[in-house]
């Protein structure tokens, strides 16, 4: 047709949009317009996908008057707060309707408990040991610690935890003695029954089985007694749990005072401090069934062992980190703390045992964080009297942590529970 001296006018309909295109001088191609204007739709697309996917947030924008999101309506996110801190709190208290303890001679005898483990896997057991004892109506003995684990650490209860103090604290609730009186092992003639519950059991089970045991043995000793009651338990018992873990179960004195100079000592150099309770022992890698790039020489030492465990099923390595069940390696922790925000400056107190690989393992976590210290940094040689025993430097470890600005773990383990559990109660920030 030529070059056009009138505007001409082409219409194109595409899902429902009508587009008018005109030139006056020249044809201007329809398909170029319609390829601009979807593309446009694109990006508005795209934009309003992400304001209503944050829709919350620029909500708390726009009210704060602010292009910043506020968390008081004062200053900014801060990552070493949290957030919701005033809804916890602590819920140990008794109940006005939880009747006191019997006395020892009204009990319905001796109740002796092996526990097994590691210091914290110990205290768990500790704690259900106690509760067991209150549903029982026995008389608990100092429970015996686990001398024969992976650990081999021969510390009994009193050199970990304040006897007097766990004896005295616990007189409303359950009564407990240092052992059971030589009279009464006398008349018995023999050692005495032992027996293991299945784990998890209900209050039910240790009435229907274990009491009538109890009564007419009146001394019995429950032998590897490691999650051995069930979780879900009445209000009242559930915070007996919580007296005996959280107050009941004091460190010695020598142990809280070292752990203190700890904390003092990290604090002179900063005001805040993360703790990061990092699982990487042989052993644990070898019990989670996980691989971590060592090759041939890895797969050997883990797998020998596990042979330590008869029970432990075969596992997929690729499933098990699929599924998030491998522990994060010390790298991996650091990338995460980096992206949360915390900065290279940031200093870490590092609790853990004997990490798989050594310093090449945490060689990336101290690039990441240059700041990095363990009880053993900071205490040097004044650490010596607590190397022979893993569970005197796993209480150390347990004070610093309980005591950090932010408390951080690579496994969810037993110190790690155990430790939300008390940083909560204190709104203290762990994740």
């Amino acid at each position: 047709m030529g070059v056009a001296k009138v505007c001409k006018y082409t219409c194109v309909k595409q899902q429902h949009l009508l587009i008018s295109c005109c030139s006056s001088r020249r044809w201007i191609s329809c398909t170029k317009v319609c390829g601009l204007m979807l593309f446009a739709l694109g990006l508005i697309s795209l934009f309003t996908g992400h304001v209503v996917s944050n829709l919350e947030l620029y909500s708390h924008r726009l009210a704060g008057g602010a292009w910043f999101y506020k968390q008081d309506g004062d200053a900014p996110i801060d990552i070493w707060k949290l957030m919701y801190s005033t809804s916890y709190y602590g819920c140990s208290e008794r109940g006005p309707r939880f009747a006191s303890a019997v006395n020892v001679r009204s009990s319905n005898g001796y109740l002796l408990i092996e526990t097994s483990g590691g210091l914290n896997q110990q205290r768990t057991g500790i704690t259900d040991a106690v509760v067991v004892a209150r549903i029982l109506n026995a008389t608990l003995v100092v429970p015996e610690l686990d001398h024969h684990s992976f650990w081999k650490d021969d510390s009994d209860f009193f050199n970990i935890f304040d006897v007097k103090w766990f004896i005295s604290y616990l007189g409303k609730d359950v009564p407990v003695v240092k052992r059971v009186p030589e009279k009464v092992m006398r008349s018995m003639g023999k050692p005495p029954y032992t027996m293991r519950v299945p784990r998890k059991s209900e209050p039910e089970y240790y009435l229907d089985q274990v009491l009538p045991v109890l009564l007419k043995r009146r001394v019995l000793q429950l032998t590897k007694f490691d999650f051995r009651l069930a979780n879900d338990l009445d209000e009242e018992l559930q915070k007996l749990r919580c007296r005996v873990n959280y107050h009941a179960l004091r460190f010695t004195k020598p142990i809280r005072n070292f752990g203190q100079k700890l904390v003092v000592r990290i604090r002179k150099m900063a005001r805040r401090f993360i703790a990061v309770h990092l699982r990487f022992e042989p052993d644990m890698l070898a019990f989670s069934g996980c691989y971590y790039g060592g090759g041939d020489k890895e797969r050997y030492e883990l797998g020998e062992i596990r042979k330590r465990w008869d029970t432990l099923p075969e596992l997929n390595p690729d499933e098990e980190r699929t599924q998030g069940r491998c522990p994060l390696t010390p790298h991996e922790v650091g990338l995460m703390l980096r992206a949360l925000g915390f900065k290279n400056d940031t200093y870490l107190y590092v609790a853990s045992g004997e990490v798989y690989g050594g310093e090449k393992t945490l060689h990336p976590l101290k690039e990441l964080f240059p700041n990095f210290y363990t009880k053993k940094t900071l205490a040097g040689d004044e650490l010596k009297p607590f190397l022979p025993y893993s569970s005197r430097l796993a209480a150390i470890d347990y004070i610093v942590c309980d005591e950090s600005d932010v408390f951080v773990t690579n496994n969810n383990g037993n110190m790690a529970k155990i430790l939300a559990g008390s940083r909560s109660g204190f709104s203290l920030f762990s994740f």
